[in-house]
């Protein structure tokens, strides 16, 4: 009685098993498309960690280079401080000399004089230093 409607649930059935077996070749084609994918993506990790290593190590390399260039531009800042120092030392020394000498030989008098005479003194001491500054330069820095 009731068994035709019965049957025609089967039809729709064998409708979908059609359907279905041309849906696998799709599914095996974007199964194998999402496992390319998803092996590009892994590579591709792989590469940007890679890279990641080496910008790092670069960087640290660049830093120490650049510490190492800092220190030794520090030291050769204080040694050329140092050599001023005793070169300037040196200039008052032979400054105070030769004004000694101008005193002793009788060209400065008295303080006011000296002040003078000094004044002049300083132009002829320009002169004798520039003229001899080679061998007070090599004095200076080899007695220090």
């Amino acid at each position: 009685m009731e068994q035709p409607e019965s049957v025609p649930p089967l039809a729709p059935l064998s409708e979908k098993k059609e359907n279905v077996t041309p849906m696998n070749p799709k599914i095996a084609e974007l199964a194998e498309s999402r496992q390319e994918l998803v092996s590009r993506i892994h590579n591709l990790k792989q590469d940007l960690q890679n890279w990641r290593m080496k910008l790092d190590t670069q960087v640290k390399v660049y830093r120490d280079e650049l510490s190492e260039l800092k220190k030794s531009l520090n030291t050769e800042v204080d040694q050329l401080r140092t050599e001023f120092q005793e070169l300037r030392t040196t200039l008052q020394q032979q400054q105070e000399d030769v004004a000694t000498s101008l005193k002793n030989l009788g060209l400065q008098d008295d303080v006011g004089e000296a002040k003078e005479v000094g004044g002049t003194s300083d132009v002829e001491i320009s002169k004798i230093i520039d003229q001899g500054s080679p061998k007070d330069e090599g004095k200076a820095t080899h007695d220090s």
